[in-house]
């Protein structure tokens, strides 16, 4: 009993309350801001998550701020506690590839031996099960009344997105650009620096803007013919804005000398991105396909870097209309809390995310309906 209460005294005092607090962040629960739009659907920009920790194991504890881990990797494995790893269709925060200090947050498209594709469609899954994983997804998902394609490529049998249909949050939403010559635009001015990715308060999201006709846009645009402009925030009509399916498959072909991580190959004069996961890997994919720094570029992640999943969201704030995909901006929500986000589950939210989806194609399939019966009232 007496110690009880000096373990009390103890952490009663900010010595030990800095003790306490990193313990829980060391092995329990971490804050992460969500920085960027990859998650769109999901996720919005300024989002604060809490991140459970215990998710898949225990991961080598870190120092915040500095991000160093305290402890030697014993195992070999980034883990003091190897656990389950993720499954596809999981949200995982970890730390990517090719930066050690910098966590991301992406849901998990492959796991070890599965085999990606992406092409002008999008997404192609082929399991590490075959055809008979194939066919066991294809069945599940048509007693949950959810149609799904199936293409072959290469004489391999793929399924087209399989999550896409699963979770709310997934879209290929089209991306609207400017197509007149922004250079002489009021609202743009030029820049000479890109951040896509951003920690700080006062960082912003620019686009690297070609001045050639195509006004084609790319998250990591090298070309010494472009120039660099930041983002209008202006109420402009869509009218204004070329429309590009599938800007990351556009941008991906054009890149080959950037070392992005999935092959190009040719299937009967189509062009194909290629990449099979290696075991104890996960291929990570944003929800917003248009807009995500991703597996695509990077590659796989080790389970190594994985540090936890999503938890609930403790705040979040609107710094510049996040939940908007396309280029208009709202400014009247620009600088707001989102009340009702607050101290949502991950997994509310996507039941949420679910809803809603299902609730907009009632709509579109009723508004369908009532235009083909004018249509037939019209011609009888």
């Amino acid at each position: 009993m007496q110690f009880l209460m000096k373990l009390k005294n103890f952490f009663s005092g900010w010595i030990g309350t800095i003790i306490l607090l990193l313990l829980i962040i060391f092995f329990f629960a971490q804050p992460f801001i969500i920085p960027t739009r990859s998650m769109v659907g999901s996720f919005f920009e300024g989002d604060m998550l809490m991140v459970k920790k215990f998710s898949f194991g225990v991961p080598i504890p870190r120092l915040p701020l500095i991000d160093i881990p305290i402890m030697p990797d014993v195992f070999g494995n980034g883990h003091l506690i190897e656990g389950d790893r993720p499954q596809r269709g999981d949200i995982v925060v970890f730390i990517p590839p090719m930066e050690q200090n910098t966590y991301y947050v992406k849901r998990v498209f492959a796991v070890g031996s599965d085999e990606v594709l992406f092409n002008k469609d999008g997404y192609f899954l082929r399991p590490n099960g075959g055809d008979k994983e194939i066919e066991h997804i294809t069945k599940t998902l048509e007693n949950q009344g959810i149609k799904i394609q199936q293409k072959y490529f290469f004489g391999k049998k793929y399924i087209q997105d399989p999550f896409i249909t699963l979770y709310g949050g997934i879209s290929y939403t089209p991306i609207y650009w400017h197509k007149e010559e922004l250079a002489n635009h009021p609202n743009i001015r030029p820049l000479e620096r890109i951040a896509y990715h951003y920690d700080k308060e006062n960082q912003k999201f620019y686009t690297k803007i070609c001045a050639n006709g195509d006004s084609k846009i790319s998250l990591a645009d090298r070309r010494k013919d472009c120039s660099l402009f930041e983002k209008s925030y202006s109420n402009e009509s869509v009218d204004k804005f070329l429309k590009v399916q599938n800007i990351t498959f556009a941008e991906m072909q054009y890149f080959e000398s950037l070392g992005r991580a999935m092959r190009l190959v040719q299937n009967n004069g189509e062009k194909i991105f290629y990449f099979k996961v290696p075991q104890d890997e996960f291929f990570m994919a944003g929800d917003n396909r248009n807009n995500s720094y991703d597996s695509r570029f990077w590659g796989s992640v080790p389970y190594s870097n994985i540090i936890g999943k999503p938890w609930f969201i403790y705040l979040s704030f609107n710094k510049a209309n996040s939940e908007e995909i396309g280029a208009d901006m709202d400014l009247k929500k620009r600088y707001s809390v989102r009340w009702e986000r607050m101290f949502k589950s991950v997994d509310s939210l996507e039941r949420d995310s679910k809803t809603r989806r299902e609730k907009l194609q009632s709509q579109e399939a009723q508004t369908q309906r009532l235009a083909v019966e004018v249509l037939e009232n019209d011609f009888l």
